[in-house]
């Protein structure tokens, strides 16, 4: 294993950000379905929202430097998802401009993180 899965390891701030982030997508997924009787988009977005963090958790173990990028694309590609369900369900009115907000620059925050990670495992 490379030192930076290592580092991963220790001191790991994507990984608290991405579990934070899959339970506000677990409540709102709650509250979607209980009180806006929303499922289909709803579902959606439970399912890449809470795939970020798990696949960077099976990045963190990954096999090699070329299955932890691997796995850590997968959760890239899965935050940007999430952040185009956030915003369809704000243009459809199931969200309101201030509930999607903080949900989007969470996202946007995961986005940069990660892509960040990867930027520096494609220079090492």
């Amino acid at each position: 294993m490379n030192t930076f899965c290592i580092k991963m390891k220790t001191n790991n701030v994507v990984q608290e950000k991405s579990y934070a982030f899959a339970i506000r997508i677990v409540k709102l997924y709650q509250y979607l379905c209980e009180t806006k009787k929303e499922f289909r988009l709803s579902d959606q977005l439970l399912r890449c929202g809470t795939s970020i963090g798990a696949n960077i958790e099976e990045a963190i173990e990954g096999q090699s430097k070329k299955d932890f990028f691997a796995k850590l694309t997968i959760s890239y590609k899965e935050a940007r998802e999430a952040r185009y369900w956030i915003r369809l369900l704000r243009g459809t009115g199931y969200l309101t401009k201030q509930e999607s907000e903080s949900l989007l620059l969470d996202v946007e925050e995961l986005l940069r993180i990660i892509g960040s990670i990867q930027n520096t495992i494609r220079k090492s």
